[in-house]
């Protein structure tokens, strides 16, 4: 188990109603923050880009089910996510892996947006929301 997996939660206990969880804290930004059974999930992109969208998207979906795992909770329970594409024309393969990894019946509103991401050999972020 990884540092990060072993230090993931930190709690605010300024007041129990309004309790701040975060998870998997670094230096700059915290993987995840929970509030009011809500995770916020940072932005991820593949931690180790592979040469096409569709297997970066396949990368960062599993990423994202770790995150959501030391959240609490699961795909399942997703609310809301965007996609950052550096090229739309990439649109197709990320919605391949995409339609794989979704629950049916389970889809959260979706934003697909175009911009330049960390580096050049990153093709695709994506960032999601879901209920604890």
């Amino acid at each position: 188990m990884s540092v990060e997996a072993r230090n993931a939660c930190v709690y605010s206990t300024e007041n129990k109603e309004m309790d701040i969880k975060y998870v998997g804290s670094g230096t700059r930004y915290s993987r995840a923050v929970i509030y009011n059974h809500v995770a916020y999930l940072a932005g991820n992109v593949a931690k180790e880009p592979g040469p096409t969208a569709g297997e970066q998207a396949r990368m960062i979906l599993s990423q994202i089910d770790e995150t959501l795992a030391l959240c609490g909770t699961d795909k399942s329970k997703l609310l809301t996510a965007t996609i950052v594409f550096t090229d739309m024309r990439d649109f197709d393969a990320v919605n391949e892996a995409w339609d794989a990894w979704v629950v049916p019946g389970h889809l959260p509103t979706r934003t697909p947006i175009e911009a330049k991401l960390l580096t050049p050999r990153h093709l695709v972020a994506m960032q999601v929301t879901a209920a604890v």
